[in-house]
């Protein structure tokens, strides 16, 4: 596989070819419960650094985590890579949803970074999302305010 190796590089020329330009990645973070590959820990680990030396914003997002949400919230009883990918795809989607609609907060990667990393080098941050919904029951499901602030 291409591993840490692929991504890191792809970041650093594009940092190399575009110094002024924000970067913001979605890096997922691995977990034995989810996948058994075993470099899996030593590609996250080995890319760490150049995420705090290229990247601008990075949104980490916890694979166990995925898991156990499309486990316990969702009461999915195996959740599939598809699964996982539909929450990942949700969380972009409403991370980014200000840079593709008009409005006043946060309309580009710039104004975004500046309110909300403290320092550069400071820029990893964890998502929180909410309603949380397989993809199956999207069309069918009403969600109540208590079902909201339990998730």
């Amino acid at each position: 596989g291409t591993g840490a190796g692929m991504g890191t590089l792809l970041i650093s020329k594009i940092r190399e070819e575009y110094p002024d330009r924000i970067m913001l990645t979605f890096s997922v973070v691995p977990s034995p419960k989810v996948s058994d590959t075993v470099v899996e820990p030593y590609n996250a680990t080995l890319s760490v650094h150049q995420l705090v030396e290229n990247a601008d914003e990075c949104f980490c997002i916890d694979n166990e985590a995925l898991y156990d949400i499309c486990f316990r919230t969702l009461k999915l009883t195996t959740p599939t890579f598809g699964d996982l990918n539909h929450l990942v795809s949700a969380v972009m989607s409403g991370v980014t949803c200000s840079l593709r609609f008009p409005g006043q907060l946060n309309s580009d990667l710039r104004k975004l970074a500046v309110n909300i990393v403290p320092f550069p080098r400071l820029h990893f941050f964890m998502v929180g999302f909410a309603p949380l919904t397989s993809r199956g029951s999207q069309q069918y499901r009403a969600l109540t305010v208590p079902e909201l602030t339990q998730q």
